[in-house]
């Protein structure tokens, strides 16, 4: 605990979860600086002790530092935490490129792709800060239900054993498990790819087809994206764990997923347009299903049926019941195509 105690942590971004990761940390006994965007909402924050934009009704002890300033965030810190949005997060690494040390290590908690460059988070970290200890923190994870202390399990994941295992010992808590993991690029695809079959959740509820159906996307849904990531280098199996289908349960079932009320807005007849002008969040899985299908993606031969159909239905206007139908009939397959041999 000693050392534990003694490590200053950065975490970039004022959001639900970046907040909820600041607030644990600093539960833990860990030195904790949060870094806002805009310096008014950090005033705020730092005035009020409360993020009520995104994480209200919970208080944040005043162990919490808050700044918008990047070189008092990065001042003395020992570890970074990244939990900016994917789609801006390339323009606040940049903010950084002068205030960060080159070998201090910096823990993605960061789910998406970017769609101009179909990169992953950490990808982006490293291309704009430079090659430096990276790790992966991901995994079923509502800012809503860890903000109160409710059980939840992680994967800390790196190519750098000691990395991981030391992200490990700043997070665990008797109501926070994270496991190590070797494989940040398929944890990092499967935190980004299963929020596109969320959204697909989603429409299932909306449309009402029920639980066959919705359990049948899941299924599915797992299958395709574990060849995707196969055939970009990761291992199929990382699919099956707590990256994919751990937090691809809890984001097509739960109240507090943003990508599948998208899709169950969209099931029910709304616009994306209108559904998206009225959220304060980002649903990244929308902005996920963009990327996968434009040039840098390189599906090539990879089968992704449902991703396909999610897309259609978000940016080309297709309707969701003709999509529904589109996938029922598709030409009979076995069900591993892909990936058989995978887990013998």
């Amino acid at each position: 605990m000693p050392e534990r105690a003694s490590t200053q942590v950065l975490v970039i971004g004022d959001g639900s979860w970046g907040t909820t990761i600041a607030l644990h940390l600093a539960r833990n006994g860990v030195r904790a600086r949060m870094w806002s965007a805009f310096p008014d909402f950090a005033a705020e924050l730092e005035r009020t002790r409360e993020n009520k934009r995104f994480l209200p009704g919970v208080r944040l002890p005043a162990e919490i530092e808050i700044t918008a300033d990047p070189y008092r965030a990065a001042a003395g810190a020992e570890l970074v935490v990244s939990v900016v949005p994917t789609q801006y997060l390339r323009g606040v690494a940049h903010k950084f490129e002068d205030a960060l040390p080159g070998n201090l290590p910096i823990v993605s908690a960061t789910k998406g792709i970017e769609i101009e460059t179909f990169k992953t988070p950490s990808q982006i970290l490293a291309e704009v800060l430079g090659d430096r200890p990276l790790c992966v923190l991901t995994g079923p994870s509502h800012a809503e239900e860890v903000a109160l202390q409710k059980p939840v399990a992680l994967l800390a994941a790196s190519g750098d054993l000691a990395l991981a295992q030391r992200v490990q010992a700043v997070f665990s808590s008797p109501s926070f498990r994270v496991y190590t993991h070797d494989d940040p690029l398929g944890a990092e695809l499967a935190g980004a790819l299963k929020n596109v079959i969320a959204i697909a959740a989603g429409i299932s509820d909306g449309l009402e087809l029920g639980d066959n159906a919705k359990s049948a996307l899941l299924t599915r849904g797992i299958v395709e994206i574990a060849r995707y990531g196969r055939s970009r280098g990761a291992s199929p199996r990382t699919f099956f764990g707590l990256a994919g289908l751990g937090d691809l349960v809890t984001t097509c079932c739960s109240k507090h997923s943003r990508n599948r009320a998208v899709g169950e807005a969209i099931g029910r007849g709304k616009q994306l347009s209108e559904v998206l002008a009225g959220m304060k969040m980002v649903a990244e899985g929308v902005w996920t299903a963009k990327a996968l299908f434009g040039p840098e993606a390189d599906l090539g031969d990879v089968s992704m049926p449902i991703a396909e159909q999610v897309h259609a239905i978000l940016f080309d206007g297709k309707d969701p019941r003709g999509a529904v139908l589109d996938l029922m009939n598709r030409a009979p397959t076995a069900e591993m195509d892909g990936l058989l041999g995978e887990f013998s």
